[in-house]
């Protein structure tokens, strides 16, 4: 099995104050056919800013930066040092027009590449099953 790859970006994010959205390269464009009929999405990005050799080999974090959480394996949080620096956000959709989605809001910085988009479908995961750490929960 070969460790290698090849990742492209099918878009970038962009931030300006509260406008925020996602440019489609127009090769990619034709495969936002429908998306507009979900109100939510999944954008999978690069951490771009934080590709560094250093960052890679750095497996546990105090969760979402604050040295009160306990000292945790990167796999348990959603920082953005590991070992590949893909982000995940689920993100609710304004309006698709030509090739760039709209979005209220998202948890990634202006210029970021886009990875992939799938479309948000509800899990069937009955909530009383789902199992948090404190400081998720803030317990």
């Amino acid at each position: 099995m070969s460790d290698s790859f090849q990742v492209h970006a099918i878009g970038w994010i962009h931030k300006e104050g509260q406008d925020v959205s996602i440019e489609i390269d127009p090769a990619y464009q034709e495969g936002l056919l429908g998306l507009e009929g979900f109100s939510h999405i999944i954008v999978c990005y690069w951490f771009h800013e934080n590709d560094n050799s250093r960052d890679r080999r750095r497996f546990r974090v105090h969760p979402q930066k604050n040295p009160a959480n306990p000292l945790t394996g990167v796999f348990a949080t959603h920082a953005p040092v590991r070992p590949n620096l893909l982000g995940i956000s689920t993100c609710r959709v304004t309006s698709v027009t030509g090739s760039t989605i709209h979005l209220d809001a998202i948890d990634a910085r202006n210029g970021t590449p886009v990875i992939d988009i799938k479309c948000y479908i509800p899990d069937k995961l009955d909530p009383s099953k789902i199992r948090l750490p404190a400081w998720v929960s803030g317990r």
